[in-house]
């Protein structure tokens, strides 16, 4: 059954995409991953999902409640790690918890050996060296690394679209002032000016994409450039300017579509360099701010504690994972718009 509103060359585009097994499945798994994550706070949080306490319900993952409205002394948050709290909620009714009791920061002072200790029944992927739980940190770390890599794909990909559309629809002038700015901008050290910048501004998210950004916009306006070069001179851009047709709607409406081939089988792999980049600027101590969960962080601390393998195991696996599906999903797109497949 032929799928709404795509065109036959779409249609047999998504049938080989389909048809590639590795990249169809590894796009659910991935997605099925990205959107669990995008509940973390549902699957490790250190309060409770759901209390019912006195025939009322409570939402503790949303809210702030004080002891007090549980039966408690004091006026301050109630602590659900608290035997005394969790005791006086259970008289009077029940506690639904996620299945990580631990958010990404929360640190575990119940530990029977000096952190990071090892996985256990409590901890199923063990503590790092300051007794925060691993996998709640993995969760949180999996869904700040790829909305980052998906902003900053996104908002480059834009930028990128634009300048090599511009440069190579008008030539002339405006592609070789353009393409000598690209040069000298591109040799500029990216690492370099991080380390200057993180010693006068504190690094955050918006900090780091903003940064990153500056530079990642570049990486399409090759193929952009390339393909607006070559579409400005076909004879139905010809036909169009005869007809009257003002530059942009030619661009954007005849040309882009074309070029937007290409783009779309680059954007996997850019979403993959995104990602390695944060985890690499994590690793070395300048990307997110400390305490944050990340992924490179984690690699950090497998360095450090040798003697804890289950850190840097953790890491890379969840890297590997991450990367191996977008990769693979990158080569299914790129051999399902491949313009000499039949």
């Amino acid at each position: 059954m032929p799928l709404l509103n795509l065109t036959p060359i779409n249609q047999r585009r998504f049938e080989r995409f389909k048809a590639n097994k590795r990249g169809w499945y590894s796009l659910w798994i991935f997605m099925l991953l990205f959107i669990l994550s995008l509940f973390a706070e549902l699957l490790a949080n250190d309060n409770p999902l759901l209390i019912n306490f006195d025939g009322e319900y409570y939402y503790p993952f949303m809210k702030t409640y004080s002891e007090q409205e549980f039966g408690g002394e004091l006026p301050t948050e109630a602590d659900y790690r608290d035997e005394y709290v969790v005791e006086l909620i259970n008289d009077n009714g029940w506690i639904l918890y996620p299945p990580v009791k631990f958010s990404y920061d929360t640190i575990n002072y119940d530990l029977t050996t000096p952190a990071p200790s090892a996985p256990d029944s409590v901890n199923l992927l063990g503590t790092d060296d300051q007794g925060r739980d691993v996998l709640a940190r993995v969760i949180y770390g999996f869904r700040i690394s790829v909305l980052f890599g998906l902003a900053l794909t996104l908002i480059s990909s834009v930028i990128g679209i634009f300048v090599g559309a511009i440069q190579g629809y008008y030539g002339g002038k405006l592609d070789l002032f353009g393409q000598r700015f690209i040069e000298i901008w591109s040799s500029l050290p990216i690492l370099f000016l991080l380390i200057i910048l993180s010693s006068i501004i504190r690094p955050n998210f918006w900090w780091l994409l903003g940064i990153m950004l500056l530079f990642s916009w570049m990486s399409l306006v090759p193929v952009i450039r390339a393909e607006f070069l070559r579409g400005r001179n076909l004879e139905y851009v010809k036909a169009a300017k005869a007809l009257g047709l003002g530059d942009q709607g030619i661009m954007f409406k005849h040309i882009l579509p074309n070029a937007m081939v290409a783009t779309i089988t680059f954007m996997p792999f850019i979403l993959t360099g995104a990602i390695t980049t944060l985890t690499a600027l994590d690793f070395l101590g300048f990307g997110l701010p400390p305490g944050s969960p990340s992924l490179g962080e984690l690699v950090s601390q497998g360095k450090s504690n040798l003697q804890a393998p289950w850190l840097g195991a953790s890491a890379f696996f969840i890297l590997s994972i991450m990367l191996t599906l977008l990769v693979f999903v990158g080569e299914a797109f790129r051999d399902a718009y491949d313009p000499r497949a039949h």
